[in-house]
């Protein structure tokens, strides 16, 4: 490494420190028991969280990628806590959550909100959509009825729909309506840290990026921190400051997202980003197809859950489970391609 680029990775360490740390994640794990049998006892686990651990900084965005049933989705849920997890600790501004009591986890959602993924099932046909921006306001006792009623129709203008929407039901609205009115909801109580589990994924690809766009606008003007759910990763190239790689309910790699971009480390994330269409004709770009398909979460492969589609797959890697490694600059990987096995230290290029 040169003098420049230790003096570069001092200067990121710094900064990092720097940064004021709004959720952090610790070795967060949940399974869902498979019960059996005539008595229906439990025979097994279905390990959809095992083990993950990540802080997310005041302000930023943070990418989650990953196969369907990496976990990414229950790892929302828990953060959340409309899903209890079976172990680990989730911290909201300094304050431990994991196992605060539903009766006071309310007062905590007026600065945690989440978005979801289907803007058809996530929105009540039967409520206006006055009455459905209005109902957290409700819930946490926020303002009186004409002040909700102002609010509903200044965030429904927010989003780029008119104040007359709030008269009218869900049905009369596209998907990509519904998930501004998703959006305006989520605004509300003016959270600070908003969850969006793929906010974008059930909507046509002309519509993903108006709504990114505008995700991206009230993250500067309402002083917002994500969580970006996503399975797809030039979606959340464009909105993301840090993308975190899931597979198997666990974290791949970790890293700012132009360092994982230009220099992803690990084999799946190298074969995620070798998918991503690229709009430059003249680049070859070469694919990397991962054989077989993701094993199942009830039962995990020994070692590295990567290595039975790993091309890079040794003997250590059926063996033993990597840890995440720090890199340097903000970078972490969990693959043994990048520790010695006999010291455990960090192997650069």
């Amino acid at each position: 490494m040169t003098v420049n680029e230790k003096t570069a990775q001092a200067d990121e360490t710094e900064a990092a420190a720097d940064r004021e740390v709004l959720v952090e994640v610790k070795n967060l794990k949940k399974y869902f028991p498979v019960k059996g049998g005539i008595l229906k006892r439990t025979v097994g686990n279905v390990k959809a969280v095992d083990d993950v651990s990540f802080k997310i900084y005041k302000g930023e965005t943070l990418g989650i990628v990953g196969e369907s049933g990496s976990g990414k989705s229950t790892l929302g849920r828990m953060m959340m806590r409309l899903i209890d997890s079976t172990e680990g600790s989730i911290t909201f501004k300094g304050q431990e959550i994991t196992n605060v009591r539903q009766g006071k986890v309310r007062p905590l959602r007026k600065d945690m909100q989440m978005i979801f993924q289907d803007p058809y099932a996530s929105l009540n046909p039967r409520m206006s959509i006055g009455e459905i921006i209005e109902e957290p306001m409700v819930v946490q006792d926020l303002h009186d009825k004409e002040e909700r009623q102002r609010i509903a129709g200044d965030l429904l203008e927010t989003v780029g729909l008119s104040r007359e929407a709030r008269d009218k039901y869900p049905h009369e609205f596209s998907g990509g309506q519904r998930q501004r009115i998703g959006i305006a909801r989520a605004l509300s109580t003016r959270p600070q840290f908003i969850i969006g589990d793929e906010p974008v994924s059930a909507l046509d690809v002309s519509i993903q990026s108006q709504v990114i766009n505008l995700m991206e606008d009230l993250q500067d003007d309402f002083d917002l921190t994500y969580m970006f759910i996503a399975h797809d990763l030039s979606v959340v190239k464009h909105i993301s400051d840090r993308v975190a790689v899931m597979y198997l309910g666990r974290l791949a790699e970790i890293a700012p997202i132009d360092s994982l971009y230009k220099e992803p480390l690990h084999p799946y994330t190298q074969a995620l980003i070798s998918a991503v269409p690229s709009t430059d004709v003249t680049k070859k770009k070469e694919r990397v197809v991962l054989e077989g398909d993701l094993p199942s979460p009830s039962n995990p492969p020994s070692g590295c859950p990567f290595h039975t589609r790993c091309p890079e797959a040794h003997e250590r890697c059926r063996a033993e489970r990597p840890e995440l490694t720090d890199m340097g600059n903000d970078h972490y990987v969990a693959c043994h391609l990048y520790t010695d096995p006999e010291t455990g230290e960090v192997i650069r290029d």
